[in-house]
Parts: structure tokens; sequence; C-alpha cells
């Protein structure tokens, strides 16, 4: 058997190390590492002598490595870790909780765009910037944007981020005194946020989003995790370096609220194309970003096509209602008939003129890269993109688009029935019914479907009936593994959704 490798990280004056490593056999190997150099910690008395005790085990310490960037700190065929410990994760004593949450969130956010990287997502959104490249000046930005944006902006459109409801919201139960440090703002940019963030989203079908906004303000101040790199917009078009006539390109995870459905996902990889231009050349760079970006979606959607086989995705503009805008989708026929369904791969927002920027429009091209690389590859379930499987990432080359390759054993399903109760006094949210099996199941239901509904004839009491189907992409769960969920499932919804299981 191989010795095990264990990755500490964060490591501060190395107690942790110098204590595990005393209660580990000789075939086990330890990486100790901090964010410190050895000049700060040779001030430290008790990081000096747990140093000690470490380097006459032999465990291989590191200093300066950031958590958020280990890619940087290790060579590719030095990153396979059995378990990777990080305890007590903190900026800084003075540091607010959304700091300490930020870098809980770069911590685990896996790094698919990163150089490194050979991962499908990468591939295609590579492909897509050097194409539009082409035919306009590049700028990159970094996406080193909060996860947690303070404040939003008018391109958040109703399509973009279809109701308060669909957004992962955060509480944050601080007292108020330390409102400040909590987003790195006051309390009033906190409210900006998050009235501009309600007052350009469709309102949620059960309150007011204004209403729901400043209740977060004066009960418990609420945070959302970013539905759309378009939360960013305002401050990349602000900025004094932003170039007219330039395509700005900012790639990054972004998350929402969804059904369990197989081309839908909670997390997923977006790039944002921005353009800025004259007024008066509205209707030439509008025309000619379209143009481009067909013919390039287009060519990425046929690479994989066996010769002689005929077209069967194709993009399409769909014109909304406002007159200005579109959303991108793509009819798709490769996933079998249940599947060959219209799916929304993106966007495409116009702004009026704004007031910084008196004599610019701006076009915002949005699309979801997860979903683009499923449909080039024909990768028919989302969470194969996710999988630590060594399998999956063994089909793809860096920088190639080949046919892929499933190397599923088909795992068996589990089904299971739940019915319950609904409370007479709250409405049920079917969304968040999905989100809590999403969460207890670690993503393992694949399928919810609505059996029945029924009606007490003499309580006049209401009754939901769903089947949940679980199964892996990269594994095979148990039977008692299932089970537990399955419980769990039933606890969560009553105590979240206040149903009363049967």
């Amino acid at each position: 058997m191989a010795p095990r490798r264990l990755l500490l990280v964060g490591e501060g004056n190395f107690s942790f190390a110098a204590a595990l490593s005393e209660t580990l056999n000789a075939s086990t190997r330890v990486t100790a590492t901090c964010l410190q150099s050895p000049a700060e910690l040779a001030r430290d008395p008790v990081a000096r002598e747990n140093l000690q005790r470490l380097r006459e085990r032999g465990t291989e310490v590191r200093f300066g490595v950031d958590c958020t960037q280990l890619a940087d700190a290790f060579e590719p065929h030095h990153r396979e870790f059995d378990r990777i410990y990080f305890n007590f994760p903190h900026c800084g004593r003075k540091a607010g909780v959304a700091k300490n949450r930020e870098l809980l969130a770069k911590f685990f956010q896996r790094g698919f765009l990163e150089a490194p990287s050979c991962h499908p997502i990468k591939t295609i959104n590579e492909k897509l910037i050097a194409e539009l490249g082409k035919a306009f000046p590049l700028k990159r930005l970094k996406c080193s944007f909060p996860l947690l944006p303070e404040r939003s902006t008018s391109v958040l459109t109703s399509w973009n981020c279809d109701s308060l409801s669909a957004a992962f919201w955060i509480s944050l139960c601080e007292d108020n005194s330390n409102s400040e440090s909590l987003t790195d703002g006051t309390t009033q940019d906190m409210e900006d946020f998050l009235v501009l963030f309600s007052e350009f989203s469709l309102k949620d079908p059960g309150r007011d989003s204004r209403e729901e906004a400043h209740e977060g303000i004066y009960g418990q101040t609420k945070v959302c995790l970013r539905p759309s790199l378009l939360a960013h917009a305002q401050t990349v078009i602000q900025a004094p370096d932003f170039l007219p006539g330039s395509l700005h390109v900012l790639s990054g995870p972004v998350f929402q609220k969804c059904p369990i459905l197989p081309f839908t996902m909670p997390a997923f990889h977006e790039t944002l194309f921005i353009l800025g231009f004259n007024k008066n050349l509205r209707d030439d760079y509008f025309q000619s970003l379209l143009d481009h970006l067909k013919g390039t979606l287009d060519s990425l959607l046929t690479q994989t096509l066996l010769e002689g086989s005929k077209l069967s995705r194709s993009v399409e503009f769909i014109f909304q209602s406002n007159e200005k805008d579109y959303i991108i989708k793509v009819k798709s026929h490769n996933f079998g008939s249940d599947c060959a369904k219209d799916l929304i791969i993106g966007s495409v927002t116009t702004s009026a003129t704004s007031i910084i920027h008196k004599d610019q429009c701006f076009m915002f091209v949005s699309m979801n890269l997860d979903l683009l690389a499923m449909l080039v590859w024909g990768i028919s379930d989302w969470r194969m993109l996710w999988t630590f499987d060594h399998r999956f990432l063994k089909n793809f080359v860096p920088g190639k688009i080949e046919p892929f390759k499933s190397y599923s054993l088909y795992p068996p399903c589990y089904v299971h029935d739940i019915s319950f109760w609904l409370d007479e006094k709250k409405e049920f949210d079917e969304l968040e019914f999905h989100t809590v099996a999403r969460a207890v199941s670690q993503d393992t239901v694949i399928s919810i479907q609505f059996l029945s509904r029924f009606q007490h004839p003499k309580t006049q009491q209401v009754s939901l009936c769903y089947r949940l189907t679980y199964q892996t992409c990269d594994k095979a769960l148990t039977q008692h593994q299932v089970g537990s969920m399955q419980s769990q499932f039933r606890k969560e919804i009553q105590q979240r959704l206040h149903v009363i299981p049967r």
C-alpha cells in the first residue's frame, strides 16, 4: 500500500503539526505549511520549538504558502494528497466574518480556469476568448472580485437572476457594532446593495423584494453569493483604465438555486464579455459582436461531430420583450428525446447611456461555460465536470476538443417516495425543496418527480407526494447511505419548510 500524504495549511505556529507528527507511523508523509515567512516566525518561541520538533522527525515544512493558491506552491507531480487539513481558518484577529468566509470560498474553489488546468471548461473558455479576440481588442481581467459582492447594478436583469429566492443568501448574525467589518463598507453600503439587487430582480412570488431586503438589514444582515459576474460589471466600466472599443473579459464561478434537472447546476463557471462604445456606433458594434459570437459558438459545437454527420445543435439569439436584450439558446438532440429541448447557454444585455459615460453604451455577453462544455463534448451529467475521478480528466488533452468517451459503469439507482402535510399558514417553496434535497444528498439526487396532491376530505389539509431518485456519476452508492440521506431529508424539510412528513 502506498504511503499516505497529508497536507496541513494555515499552520500558524505549527502546534498542530508537531502534535500530529508524534502520532503517525513512519509510512505517513506530512507537509506542513504556513503563510508567514521564516523571519516572522523566528520571533515566536513556541513556533521555533515546534519547527525544531518537526525537523527532527523529517517533516517537510514550507513557508509563504497561500492556501487559496496551492497550485502555485506545488509542482504538478507533487499535488496529490490523501488528506488536507485547515484548522481554524481566518484572515487575522481583526478580520470580519465576510473576509473569513471569502477565504474559505477561495480555499474550496477548484481552479478549473487556472493556468495549469487541463479541464474542458478551461479549454472551452480559452477557445471562446481567442476567437472573439480575432475581431476585437482583448483585455483580460483577473477575477479578484468577491464572491459576496457589496453592490449590485442595473445590468442584473430578470433573466440573469430570476428572483431573490433564486440566490443563495447568507445571514450575518453579528451585532450592528461589527457591521462595517463584515462588508468592508458602511451599513448604508450594504443597504444600497440589497435595495439595488431587489430593484433589478423579479419580485419574490410570496413577498415584496424591497421589504425582504430591508428585513435583512434591520433583522439579520444578509448578503448573497453572486448569481452572475454581471454583479461586477459596474466596477469594471468605472475603472480608470476601461478602454472603449475593447472587449473586457472576466471569468469565474457563480451560484444560483435551481431545480434538480440534468442541465441545471447550482454552481458553474461564467465568462462575461463587456464592450463599451460610442452611442452613435451602437448598431455597428452590436451586430458585429453578435455575428462573431454566433460564428464562434457554431464552430465550437461542430468540432466533435463525426465526419458526414449532420449538425444537431444550432445557436439562436432570442429577442426579449424589452426589445433590446437576447438570450442565447441551443437546440440539442444529442442526449436523447428527454433532453431534446432548448438549453439557455448565455445572454446578451445592453445598457442605456450611463451618467458616468454620457456618450457611451455598453454591451454585456454572459456565457455558461459548464453547459457549453457539456454540449461541445456530449457530457450528459453536469456533476461529471466536478468529479475528482482521475478517469474523467484523462479524456481531455489541453487545448484540444475530441469526442468524450464515457467511463461510467451505470451505478445503481435508488428510488424513495416522500409525502408530507403542508402548513396552511405558509406557502410551499418547491425550489427550496429541491435545494434541500441537493444539499442533504450531496448532489446524488438526480431526479425529483411530483406524484400526487391529496386533500383530506374532513380537515381539508393538503398533502404532496414526490419521488426522489438517487444515483452518482462516478461511484456506487449503498442502500444504507441512501436510506440515511432520505431520513435526514425528512428531518430537514420539517425544520426548514415547516411541513409534516407522513
